[in-house]
C-alpha cells in the first residue's frame, strides 16, 4: 500500500509543479542603449558646455601663472648675468647673487603653485563629471524601467557596454525590442527650449598646461631657467 501512495503523492506534486510553471507569464524581454541615452540627453549637453568653461577659465589662470614664471626667469637671467660683470664691484656682484638667489626660490615657488593648481583643478573636475555621470545614469535607469514596465517587459538588458573580453553583451537584438528612442522621448519631455539636440561625449576633463623648454614631470607644467643655476 506505500507504494502506490507515495506514487499518488509524487504524481500530484509534479502536477502541481507543472501547474506553476504553466502559470509563469512568458519572459518579455526589452534592450536600451544607455550610452546613446547619456550622450544625447539635454543635461549632458548642459554639463559639458559648463565643464568646457570652467577647464578654459582653469587653463586662462595656469597661462597667467606661466607669465609670471617667465617674467622671475628673465629677471634671474639677468641678475646672474650681473654676477659675472667684470664692470661691477665685488659688493654689488654679490648682491646680485643674493637677488638671483631669492628670485629663484620664487622661481621654484611658482612651479609649484602650477603643478598644484593643475591637479587640483583636474581633480575638481573629474569629481564634478563622476558625480554628474553616476547621477544622470541613476536617474536615465528610473526612466528606461518605467517604460519597459509599461510595455510588459519582465527583463531589461543594456546593449551598450562591453564584456570583459570586450565585445558587446548582445550580439543581435530584434529592433522591435529595443526601446532606446522611446527613453529619450520620455527624457525629452522636461527638455528646455533653449538646450539644443545633439550627441557629446564627455571624456576626462584635463587643464593642458602650456609647453616649455624642459618635458613636464607627471604631465603639470615647467617653469625652466635655461643655461643658468642657482647660486650655492
Amino acid at each position: 500500500m506505500k507504494k502506490p501512495i507515495h506514487f499518488l503523492v509524487a504524481a500530484a506534486m509534479l502536477g502541481a509543479f507543472s501547474l506553476a510553471a504553466q502559470a509563469q507569464p512568458a519572459i518579455k524581454l526589452f534592450v536600451v542603449d544607455m550610452a546613446k541615452i547619456y550622450d544625447t540627453h539635454y543635461k549632458t549637453v548642459e554639463k559639458t558646455a559648463q565643464l568646457q568653461s570652467d577647464e578654459q577659465k582653469a587653463q586662462e589662470e595656469v597661462d597667467r601663472m606661466n607669465k609670471e614664471g617667465t617674467s622671475l626667469v628673465e629677471e634671474y637671467k639677468s641678475l646672474n648675468e650681473q654676477t659675472t660683470n667684470p664692470v661691477l664691484t665685488a659688493e654689488a656682484k654679490s648682491k646680485a647673487q643674493n637677488d638671483a638667489q631669492k628670485i629663484f626660490d620664487s622661481i621654484q615657488k611658482k612651479q609649484q603653485e602650477i603643478q598644484t593648481f593643475v591637479q587640483n583643478s583636474r581633480n575638481a573636475l573629474n569629481q564634478r563629471l563622476m558625480t554628474f555621470r553616476n547621477l544622470l545614469l541613476e536617474e536615465i535607469g528610473k526612466t528606461a524601467q518605467d517604460v519597459a514596465k509599461r510595455k510588459g517587459a519582465t527583463l531589461l538588458v543594456d546593449k551598450s557596454g562591453p564584456t570583459g573580453i570586450g565585445i558587446s553583451n548582445i550580439l543581435y537584438s530584434d529592433p522591435a525590442y529595443d526601446i532606446t528612442d522611446e527613453v529619450i522621448k520620455e527624457i525629452n519631455k522636461d527638455r528646455p527650449p533653449t538646450v539644443p539636440d545633439g550627441k557629446v561625449n564627455v571624456g576626462t576633463p584635463t587643464v593642458v598646461p602650456p609647453s616649455t623648454d624642459a618635458a613636464p614631470a607627471a604631465g603639470a607644467p615647467m617653469i625652466t631657467v635655461p643655461n643658468v643655476t642657482p647660486k650655492k
